[in-house]
């Protein structure tokens, strides 16, 4: 029988809040989404309450994912508060305050500079963290990232792979996985495990059709515990597939973890090169070294009569790379090989891993490697600073 919102507010109320009453009955509690036993939901604070909020959000996640019938529950911190919540004067009075990302309090005697994030904790066992990012949406920046961790992973690394991409998660459909993962005894999740590589989405615990209409901070929320709270044991390379565009997601990455590089994706055509160097200028301003760009569907080759053609241009990544001072890649054919085996579950470098376009992506995941094992990325912290 499934678990009622009854029921896991009935549990809510067990969990008293540092400042006095409940959790349930405080009015901080965003909409309670149950996808078949896998619960989603939010508890909003104010900045200055994340530290002590902290112990009363690993509650909520621990005793509601306890509950006979549930068995995942993803509990997030938000910067938002329901309408008409109790946080609604406060936040008239300090509109400095609103839109900007959620940190913990310096540790006393600390005086960090104005502006100034954290400095990150990595994960633990995972050596590098990089993302794959595009300016805008359509140029095949998921597919890229999956194909670039399974070359990766042929390269004899460990590797895994985060879908970031909240509002769209492709890697469910990319990977073939349909199922929930578990947890462990730790209560974290455990990743899938598909063609060799560690594997995460929020698609995993959600159905395809359902719309993920989230505010920013609970799209940072759930990011985060991505990152954090899932066992990703012991890697070489993490690959992150974020969201398209230079946004929240982007931010709260390079705030939460020290990255070790970016990779940009982008078509050939001058309107997706706008937004591949938007992306590069984000990643730049974040101080996360960008690894290069990647030209996505450079061109089309007839498999009947050979001819090519190149639909999107040629040949604009890579002056996009030499104007903006970064390593280019490689460049990627338009195919059907490609898109049809990513559609069926099984990226082109796991369906054909001797055919020209594994070579293709392995080529390119050479050169990332190389930047990685040269020491050719920063390895200082990077921080946001809001101005």
């Amino acid at each position: 029988m499934a678990v009622s919102n009854d029921e896991i507010l009935a549990v809510l109320r067990t969990i008293e809040l540092p400042g006095g009453g409940n959790l349930a009955d405080s009015g901080r509690l965003s909409e309670i989404v149950n996808n078949d036993g896998k619960i989603i939901f939010a508890i909003a604070v104010e900045p200055s309450e994340v530290n002590g909020m902290e112990t009363v959000r690993a509650a909520a996640e621990t005793r509601v994912g306890q509950i006979p019938g549930i068995s995942a529950a993803l509990v997030g911190l938000t910067g938002e508060r329901p309408a008409g919540g109790p946080a609604a004067a406060s936040r008239q009075q300090a509109p400095a305050q609103a839109g900007r990302p959620i940190r913990p309090a310096p540790p006393p005697g600390s005086a960090p500079a104005r502006g100034a994030a954290p400095q990150q904790a990595g994960l633990p066992g995972v050596r590098h963290i990089i993302a794959v990012a595009s300016g805008k949406g359509g140029v095949g920046k998921s597919t890229t990232a999956a194909n670039l961790a399974l070359s990766l992973a042929s390269l004899g690394k460990a590797v895994g792979l985060l879908d970031a991409d909240i509002y769209g998660p492709s890697v469910p459909r990319l990977f073939g996985i349909s199922s929930k993962p578990s947890l462990d005894d730790n209560k974290k999740i455990i990743p899938h495990e598909q063609y060799g590589i560690k594997v995460m989405s929020i698609g995993f615990l959600v159905e395809e059709n359902t719309a993920m209409i989230w505010r920013g901070p609970m799209v940072m929320s759930a990011i985060t515990q991505m990152l954090r709270e899932v066992a990703w044991g012991e890697l070489d390379v993490l690959v992150v597939d974020m969201p398209p565009g230079t946004g929240d997601a982007q931010l709260t990455l390079a705030q939460q973890v020290p990255l070790s590089g970016a990779v940009i994706v982008s078509t050939p055509q001058d309107l997706a090169l706008i937004d591949a160097r938007r992306g590069v200028a984000m990643f730049n301003k974040v101080n996360v070294p960008v690894l290069g760009i990647v030209e996505n569907m450079a061109a089309y080759c007839c498999p009947n009569c050979g001819h090519v053609t190149p639909i999107f241009g040629h040949g604009g990544a890579r002056e996009e790379a030499e104007k903006t001072g970064v390593r280019f890649l490689g460049e990627i054919p338009l195919d059907m090989e490609i898109r049809t085996s990513s559609d069926g579950g099984t990226p082109v470098v796991a369906a054909s891993p001797e055919g020209p376009h594994a070579q293709t992506y392995r080529s390119i995941a050479e050169r990332v490697s190389a930047a990685l094992e040269d020491g050719e990325t920063a390895k200082a912290f990077p921080k946001i600073v809001i101005e």
